[in-house]
């Protein structure tokens, strides 16, 4: 058999109904026509058909969730007719659901076709007979309540210690979202219902699943796409099946090569592509995306034709012992690469209402961020396909836990079976995406076993005695998802949990990733210090803010809560003792205030220094032996409008933190600190000196020639203490760090002065630090003189004194270049306006201190 010369998008005929409408929905134990309620559409859950129907009032505003708590404690039951099909005898005729939440009893005609109980499984089913038998088939689906079903289960499992965070431990018997039952930055609303797509399909062959193992040549000159395509076909089908592949780039064909599927379905080829064009980070190169397509077909006749799109890329965890310990960091295609970035919880409490345009819309926020991974978080789901393919297109790296939290996972045998469908399920969905940087076990629930001293022997390598213990899901995290991954994913490296750290405890700083919770939670350390509490990859870490007012007013129904500490703001933040949290690291560090505004931005404000000081400083030692490969803060974003560690908000309002990771993570950047000294432990007398440094970072892959530049400031005055210092033509090593200069303050003699950098790479300004003196409530910030004029769509910033953390209005439509800035005298500083129409008036601005002069905006 020769070539089926057919252009690559030729259509096949596989025919799909699609089921997204005509649906309706009722409280199962409702009886009577009248309980019935329309749906407006599926991919649906049932709180979000309420509220269309006028029968919820919305969880997210005010104190709402409560009065929602109902809803996930009852059954629900969904319907529709579906027309018989005008198909020949022999096609079969397949309804396929892509994921059902969760506890399912589907019937077709009244006959039960499918029971499930797996949030994150989809499901084909065969109703070729059925639906042909009648002219309209009545569909009907019944949920459980998925907060009865868990408690049940975990009843019927005496014999294991169901122990978790994040209360309830009926959660662990459940595969589902495990947010669903709150979180502590997440409201209780545990969904139901058809929460992907569902369908119709009718074909007499399909290509079942598309595996794509690629290999790259050592010198980067050849790379081979090994495709394997699995064809499903009825008992009608010839048993002689063609598969012609072909590999795309910019609509061009660079590849292409057909085979015969074996006996067993399989049709498998090897596909050279000469001189790839390589996927990079985002920084780092370009992202070019080719896509692999086959197509089935018989006797010329073409039956069924699938794609996917590839990244040609080789990654790695490098492991290697080291004068830290043992290394954990990434190289991608040959490059290391120090992964600035963040964790990522679903972004919105009902799944379905995310619209792709909204994930791309949070993954292009990482892109002028200068952030290169994001870790999708064990407690969620296995994200959306356009969450990934967002993320291909943009170079940002997926950490991806598997759906297991917080939690000492049950490992009876019918939940076994469950999490390995839902494994392969899941993989072989996304492991084409070049963004996939790393499967990881699951989120914390090491530290559930070494807190709750559970039984692990790292030694003991008999998975019989891991089944046997109180810490049973070791077996899970060390050998069914290390075997699954390898079988269906053996390019993509495998972790065993995060944080995990080959056996030692989680907290070791010299091997594995960390989360680092020490300060927020834990000793509540203070933040300055952020940077010497990090291990070799800081995975969570993180400092609360409030969001934006505007935000706080679309969840606030009353003037009157509108303060600091009202019973609302205070509901809308699920962090155990927030109170306490924010109230100790405002105290510390600068002098508070009840007015709502103000109080909001003093928040922000910590918040933006406590990760600059982590990020910073970690991203130093990345440059000394690659003592730290990345640190991903927790977290990008919110899943409802409310107070949380997020960097940008549910309404994707950043928050200055936001800038100040950017300006961190930029290409090239300085930095300047002094060395820290605790003021509150100061007993005799202050001390009389303080050390400085002046480093530069840079993820150039070349060395590079910078001009770097420090001034002292007085803080009161604004005037230079004491001759600048500069340094032209320093030689900036490659991916790495490169000390500057140092030096020391005298403390007694010295008034109090900010150490100012600035860098020029070829002439152009490229890069700002300031070091303030802490903590910054000892300082006064009388007459700063702030000036900001609007120059066409930039802003341009001066001022008369130094200035700590300048912030502009996050208005709806508007994207700024920067925010969250210290300005400094006779450094003006340009701040780009996009989205800002004619006659819209100026944005509103305000930094530390602007209470003082009784100004705060243009």
């Amino acid at each position: 058999m020769g070539d089926i010369s057919m252009p690559p998008n030729t259509p096949s005929i596989m025919e799909v109904i699609d089921l997204s409408t005509g649906w309706s929905f009722k409280q199962t134990d409702d009886i009577g026509d009248n309980a019935w309620n329309p749906v407006k559409k599926i991919p649906s859950t049932v709180h979000q058909d309420l509220l269309d129907c006028g029968r919820l009032e919305n969880p997210f505003i005010g104190f709402n969730e409560t009065k929602a708590e109902w809803v996930g404690q009852k059954s629900w039951t969904y319907r529709t007719t579906i027309a018989r099909p005008d198909v020949s005898p022999k096609t079969k005729v397949v309804l396929a659901f892509d994921g059902l939440d969760t506890f399912a009893h589907v019937r077709l005609n009244g006959k039960l076709i499918l029971e499930s109980d797996n949030m994150f499984l989809p499901h084909r089913i065969d109703v070729t007979e059925a639906i042909q038998a009648r002219s309209d088939n009545d569909l009907e689906i019944e949920f459980d309540s998925a907060f009865l079903k868990a408690r049940e289960i975990r009843a019927q499992h005496p014999e294991h210690r169901f122990l978790c965070f994040n209360d309830p431990p009926d959660r662990l018997a459940v595969r589902k979202a495990q947010c669903h039952w709150g979180w502590d930055w997440g409201p209780i609303l545990i969904c139901a219902g058809i929460w992907k797509p569902v369908r119709i399909e009718m074909y007499h062959a399909r290509v079942s699943d598309l595996k794509l193992d690629i290999n790259i040549s050592d010198d980067y000159q050849l790379a081979t796409v090994h495709a394997t395509a699995e064809i499903e076909r009825d008992s009608s089908t010839p048993p002689q099946l063609l598969a012609q592949f072909n590999i795309l780039l910019d609509g061009k064909v660079v590849s292409a090569s057909h085979c015969v599927a074996d006996q067993d379905g399989k049709a498998s080829i090897k596909l050279p592509i000469p001189s790839p064009e390589l996927w990079m980070p985002n920084g780092y190169g370009k992202q070019p995306l080719y896509t692999v397509t086959v197509t089935i077909a018989t006797e010329g006749m073409p039956l069924h034709t699938t794609s996917r799109r590839v990244g040609l890329r080789k990654i790695e965890l490098v492991q290697d012992d080291d004068a830290h310990g043992k290394s954990f960091y990434f190289r991608v295609n040959g490059v290391d690469i120090f992964c600035g970035g963040s964790c990522w919880i679903p972004t919105d409490s009902f799944l379905t209402n995310v619209t792709p345009e909204r994930y791309r819309a949070w993954i292009e926020l990482m892109v002028p961020a200068n952030q290169k991974m994001i870790r999708v978080w064990g407690g969620g789901i296995y994200e959306d396909d356009s969450f990934y393919d967002a993320c291909d297109e943009l170079g940002i790296m997926v950490w991806q836990d598997y759906m297991f939290a917080c939690g000492n996972y049950p490992c009876f045998p019918a939940i076994l079976e469950s999490i390995e469908a839902e494994v392969i399920a899941n993989v072989r969905r996304l492991r084409h995406h070049p963004c996939l940087a790393i499967f990881a076990g699951n989120n914390e629930d090491y530290q559930v076993q070494e807190q709750l001293n559970l039984t692990y022997d790292y030694d003991d390598k008999d998975e019989k005695n891991w089944l046997k213990s109180d810490f049973p899901a070791r077996y899970i995290y060390e050998s069914l998802l290390p075997r699954l991954s390898k079988a269906e994913a053996p390019w993509i490296p495998y972790w065993p949990g995060s944080p995990w750290s080959h056996g030692k405890k989680s907290f070791d700083p010299t091997v594995g990733d960390m989360h680092q919770w020490n300060v927020w939670h834990g000793k509540q350390e203070k933040y300055q210090i952020f940077d010497s509490l990090g291990g070799r990859f800081n995975s969570e870490f993180g400092m609360e803010a409030f969001p934006h007012i505007a935000t706080i007013k679309s969840f606030v129904e009353k003037d009157e809560d509108l303060y600091p500490q009202s019973h609302v703001l205070d509901f809308h933040n699920k962090a155990d003792g927030h109170e306490r949290r924010i109230a100790t690291y405002l105290v510390e560090n600068v002098r508070t205030c009840t007015d709502l505004e103000a109080y909001i931005h003093l928040t922000q404000l910590i918040q933006c220094e406590a990760l600059m000081f982590g990020y910073r400083g970690w991203r130093k030692q990345w440059g000394d032996g690659r003592h730290c490969g990345g640190a991903l803060v927790w977290q990008l974003n919110d899943c409802w409008p409310t107070t949380s560690w997020s960097i940008v908000d549910y309404y994707l309002r950043r928050k200055p933190a936001y800038y100040a990771m950017a300006r961190v993570l930029a290409p090239v950047a300085v930095g300047i600190r002094r060395a820290h000294h605790d003021w509150s432990v100061t007993h005799a007398r202050e001390p009389q000196t303080q050390a400085w440094e002046l480093w530069v970072v840079s993820s150039h892959q070349e060395e590079i020639a910078a001009d770097v530049e420090v001034k002292f400031v007085s803080v009161r005055t604004g005037r230079e203490i004491k001759p600048k210092i500069t340094m032209q033509g320093i030689r900036i090593a490659p991916n790495g760090t490169t000390h500057v200069s140092d030096g020391h303050i005298d403390n007694v003699h010295q008034e109090p002065h900010i150490l100012a950098a600035r860098i020029w790479v070829n002439g152009k300004l490229v890069g700002r630090d300031t070091d303030w003196p802490q903590p910054l409530k000892y300082l006064q910030f009388p007459e700063r003189n702030v000036k900001v004029d609007l120059v066409g769509d930039e802003m341009h910033v001066t001022a008369e004194r130094p200035v700590k953390c300048l912030v502009f209005e996050e208005r709806e439509g508007c994207h700024l270049s920067d925010s969250a800035i210290d300005v400094v005298p006779n450094d003006k500083q340009i701040v780009k306006v996009r989205g800002l129409r004619d006659g819209d008036p100026p944005l509103t601005w305000t930094y530390l201190g602007a209470g003082e002069q009784g100004t705060h905006a243009d």
